[in-house]
């Protein structure tokens, strides 16, 4: 048996360093076995999906040093590797499962099933699907369908007993079959949800190793349900443990920077990222911390693994990435700032910004050395506002960052429209709250546009700019998140 792995992101934002890591484990446990890692696109979301984004994940990936046998970008036998285009294929397996009497339609409205889970929560039953639609006739079903009456195809769960879930770092796992829900497999728009697409893709695909975070573990008996009604060998599954913040919360943007683009424009190295990654609830036989991924893949074994949760923990990775920049050679030092930010692709866009503000080229730092630099020096004086309190600035630099959080496009336009927006809520004029932003991205009261410098730093480092600000300043406390959080509600749904 030739050992096949994959790792299957959703386009839907930045790319992720928890992405990063799981894809890591599952092409060093292929490598390590002489076996094949496939990537493929989870895109069956088409409002949240983008081109932009995939793009975004696959040269994040490569940049890190990963990569993959076969993928969207570079072919193979089992494509097509985006789910988009796959369709047909979805469409064809879920009839399969009606036809043996494995799944069924199910007509019922999104009115009557949220009805359904607010009584199920008041009275603290587990939510879940009551079977309605369950025993409906065919000639029934089939008058509703041929009207062209919305409806989904939800799979059959057993209501009783117990599911044994194997897995290769926990053993076996029981998880009673009462607490499954009769998942949706096609959608009323024809596409399938993540359970029936992973689980066809993975049989055709031929993965024989699912390596995948922790959080699917309750969503494996729905898995193992759907391989037995096809008739098909189940791949072996094993659950990584989730990254973790310092306080041991799940990993998450509002605590942790967390997109690899970040850490790319941060300025660090691809090799020390990598590395810190792999040390994330794994460790060498002599437990050293500094290791390339050829190292890795030569010592790796999937049993060192831990299942405690592995913490992100930023000054740890700095402290490691200082590891690998003091043990460069001077040209090789010189050669990775030059493709950090002194390149033409990263200095071109600039031109325009500060050619007509420079008189000499020392005055090009002063001026624009918040584009080389990661976390700003500021002091909480340099926020003072002529008509804000200090409350009031934390208020409208939350609601900026909340706003701006939301963006999917990241262009002046787009953003220039989201202070706007932020700024008519809270009854300002704009040029009344640009002065924050000056002081937040730049660390400076004027500089070049901050619009245009905001564009070209990035969603990540603007963002985190903004996160910063907000934190010296005092952050938000929980009551007035949740104020807030309301306003942002009010004022959006005026526009």
């Amino acid at each position: 048996m030739t050992v096949r792995t994959r790792i299957a992101p959703s386009p839907t934002g930045d790319p992720h360093v928890g992405t990063a890591y799981i894809a890591l484990f599952n092409q060093c446990f292929a490598r390590q076995h002489g076996g094949q890692f496939v990537l493929r696109i989870e895109d069956t979301d088409q409002v949240r999906s983008s081109a932009e984004s995939e793009q975004q994940i696959l040269d994040s990936l490569r940049w890190l040093g990963l990569d993959w046998d076969e993928g969207p970008d570079v072919g193979g036998p089992h494509g097509p590797y985006r789910q988009s285009e796959r369709s047909a294929i979805y469409h064809e397996h879920s009839e399969q499962l009606i036809a043996k009497g494995h799944a069924f339609r199910c007509f019922c409205s999104a009115e009557r099933l949220d009805k359904l889970r607010a009584e199920q929560m008041a009275n603290k039953q587990t939510p879940g699907y009551d079977g309605h639609c369950l025993h409906l006739s065919e000639q029934e079903v089939a008058q509703r369908v041929a009207a062209g009456e919305p409806h989904v195809v939800r799979m059959k769960v057993p209501g009783t007993g117990v599911c044994k879930v194997q897995d290769m770092l926990r053993g076996e796992i029981e998880i009673p079959w009462e607490q499954v829900d009769m998942q949706v497999l096609m959608k009323a728009d024809g596409l399938p949800t993540y359970h029936l697409a992973n689980v066809v893709d993975d049989h055709l695909m031929q993965i024989t190793h699912v390596l995948r975070g922790e959080e699917w573990i309750n969503s494996a008996p729905k898995h193992i349900l759907l391989y037995r009604y096809f008739g098909w060998d189940m791949p072996q599954l094993c659950h990584m443990p989730l990254l973790r913040n310092p306080d041991k919360s799940k990993l998450s943007k509002r605590k942790n920077p967390t997109s690899i683009i970040f850490y790319q424009r941060m300025g660090y190295l691809p090799q020390a990222l990598l590395n810190y990654l792999g040390r994330m609830g794994w460790s060498m036989p002599d437990e050293r911390e500094k290791f390339s991924l050829d190292e890795m893949v030569e010592h790796f074994d999937i049993q060192r693994v831990s299942l405690g949760g592995p913490i992100f923990d930023v000054e740890k990775l700095a402290w490691l990435n200082g590891q690998w920049i003091r043990d460069l050679s001077e040209q090789d030092f010189v050669d990775a700032v030059q493709t950090w930010a002194l390149n033409s692709d990263y200095l071109r866009p600039l031109v325009p910004l500060v050619q007509s503000r420079v008189e000499t080229f020392s005055e090009l730092l002063p001026l624009a050395g918040f584009f080389m630099t990661g976390k700003l020096e500021l002091d909480p004086a340099q926020f003072a506002h002529k008509k804000l309190s200090q409350d009031e600035v934390r208020q409208v630099l939350q609601l900026l960052l909340w706003k701006l959080e939301a963006l999917r496009q990241w262009d002046k336009e787009g953003i220039t429209a989201s202070i706007q927006q932020v700024a008519e809520g809270v009854q300002l004029k704009l040029r009344d709250l640009m002065p924050l932003l000056f002081v937040a991205i730049t660390g400076q009261a004027s500089s070049v546009s901050v619009l245009d410098a905001m564009a070209h730093l990035g969603p990540d480092l603007s963002r985190f700019r903004l996160r910063q600000a907000l934190e010296l300043l005092g952050g938000a406390s929980k009551k007035e998140v949740k104020a807030w959080e309301k306003l942002l509600a009010d004022f959006a749904s005026a526009q």
